[in-house]
């Protein structure tokens, strides 16, 4: 098949711009965990008072970022990585605390909140926070509504104004999922489905006050996070995100902008992305996502992704590209398909999109970390070290028995992010001690442990393994380390965030409250001194 982005054009783009990217070199390094996985009321973290402690935490433990997963509203199966927008914010994530502090609800009304629980439960947390956030816009929009909230009415229509760009339809698309009983946009009436004006009419007519709900919430989300992300700048640290490739099927953006998608006219898949057999599953990952029509795409100038960029760069200091790989070729699945088995790889204009990207005023400031994990050939590697992007590697990773792995600690590049762990793996401990995940025999896990001791010149107790393996990401001469908060606190695959191929019982993980301690800070702040990754003084 031929594509007008052939590889004179790619390599032309990645001439003209080789290196732009890359960030000057200075050791630090970060924290991975998502909101949801605060401690705190209400069935998991959000954006309130737990947040800005953790800011607290980062700087008392010398750590200079705090990364954390896609903040899209997320559906079946709770995955931040398949949400109904690609824009808008998790409205679980909107602190009942930060309605308090702006008058908005009571101390009465905070005590309908569940106690912080164990492990994340969305259902609840989706059940209690809207009936709060329906309260407390009530009180925002009442006629006999407090003088002192006339300033906040007024923020919120400016916000609406700035926003209905993207708004309008965000909130229109969540109220007719609510009406319809959260069916897929695809199984809508065909007039709400195929967006004819004169329903798209009568449903704003009809769904106005929910659709200004929605609203009120996307506001606070705003609102709260501005709020948290002042204070990590003044703690001096930066908030990476998370974007990942793809868009979910049963999103606004979808629904929408049909023409950018390979679609059936009424909106089914042509075809879907996943990936092939892999580590994590002999069938391969089905993900169900629509596959961009890149042409279109490249015909109106990246506007898609100008937009979703430009949304990140508002919110974050760096962003990860989830499944780097994909902007040089992705794997095409038929859209009926059970399993990922019988696909192709597909050739993406990944050096023009990167090209434009850089060449935006809105957008040519973003700095990138590339997820280059999987099965990275030629072409990916060519794109990322082109564009001089930081690709990932994972400690656990680096004792396989390849040899000439540069993932091995001793073969980390200033360029590379080293993560203890990350989401899709196992803890770090649970790798360590061989725990059933399902991607490796005993014998497999003892081979990988010898080699961690063969490196390292001795075996750990039980009790330190954690810390000596923390070493090792830390000595890496990567500019940037993340660290797990699980693997800080030395927890095993109990604490795991997600399993690749497995659909329920992931993104679960919360800290309780104490849990990370004064002494675990500590610990944490001594091993970033020694491995010189201790933010610079400033000077008075």
């Amino acid at each position: 098949m031929t594509h007008s982005w052939d590889k004179a054009a790619a390599g032309s783009a990645l001439h003209a711009i080789r290196g732009h990217t890359r960030r000057a070199s200075v050791r630090g390094s970060g924290l991975l965990l998502h909101f949801t996985s605060l401690p705190g009321p209400g069935g998991c973290g959000d954006l309130g008072p737990e947040a800005l402690r953790f800011v607290e935490q980062l700087q008392r433990a010398g750590q200079q970022a705090w990364q954390v997963l896609p903040l899209g509203p997320t559906g079946y199966g709770d995955s931040p990585y398949q949400t109904a927008s690609v824009l808008a914010g998790n409205p679980i994530l909107v602190s009942p605390q930060g309605l308090q502090k702006d008058g908005l609800l009571d101390s009465d009304d905070l005590r309908e909140l569940p106690a912080s629980s164990p492990r994340a439960d969305y259902g609840w947390a989706q059940h209690a926070r809207w009936r709060l956030y329906e309260r407390a816009a009530s009180r925002l929009f009442a006629d006999h509504a407090q003088e002192a909230l006339s300033a906040l009415r007024r923020e919120f229509a400016a916000y609406c104004e700035d926003e209905a760009a993207w708004l309008s339809d965000y909130t229109l698309f969540a109220a007719i999922k609510e009406e319809c009983k959260m069916a897929p946009w695809v199984e809508w009436p065909a007039p709400l489905r195929d967006r004819h004006p004169l329903a798209l009419d009568e449903a704003r007519a009809r769904l106005s006050e929910r659709m200004r709900l929605h609203a009120f919430v996307q506001w606070q989300f705003e609102r709260q996070f501005r709020r948290l992300r002042g204070a990590a700048k003044d703690a001096g640290i930066e908030l990476i995100g998370d974007v990942p490739i793809f868009v979910a099927h049963d999103s606004v953006e979808v629904w929408q902008q049909r023409e950018q998608f390979l679609l059936h006219p009424d909106g089914r898949l042509r075809v879907q992305a996943g990936v092939p057999p892999d580590y994590f599953s002999r069938t391969g990952q089905l993900w169900g996502n629509p596959l961009p029509d890149y042409q279109r795409m490249i015909d109106d100038g990246f506007q898609f992704w100008r937009r979703r960029i430009q949304r990140a760069a508002a919110l974050f200091d760096r962003v990860r590209l989830d499944h780097f790989r994909g902007f040089a070729a992705h794997w095409e699945v038929p859209g009926t398909a059970r399993t990922a088995e019988m696909g192709r790889w597909v050739p993406a204009p990944g050096a023009l999109l990167f090209k434009t990207l850089l060449s935006d005023p809105e957008t040519q400031g973003v700095s990138y970390i590339a997820e280059d994990l999987g099965v990275i050939t030629p072409d990916v590697e060519a794109l990322r070290d082109g564009f001089g992007l930081p690709g990932i590697r994972v400690l656990q990773f680096g004792f396989g028995p390849d040899e000439a792995y540069e993932g091995r600690p001793w073969g980390c590049h200033p360029n590379h992010v080293v993560y203890s762990s990350t989401h899709d793996n196992a803890t770090l401990m649970g790798w360590y001690r061989g725990e059933t995940d399902g991607t490796r025999t005993d014998e497999q896990a003892a081979a990988e442990r010898a080699r961690v001791h063969e490196y390292m010149g001795y075996e750990p107790s039980p009790q330190s393994a954690h810390h000596a393996l923390l070493r090792l990401a830390l000595a890496t001469s990567a500019d940037t380390v993340i660290l797990q908060v699980q693997d800080v606190l030395g927890l095993g695959n109990e604490a795991r965030m997600n399993r690749p191929g497995q659909s329920e019982g992931n993104w679960q993980f919360r800290l309780m409250p104490g849990q990370l301690d004064d002494r675990s800070l500590d610990d944490l702040r001594n091993l970033t001194r020694i491995y010189g990754r201790l933010p610079a003084k400033k000077s008075v």
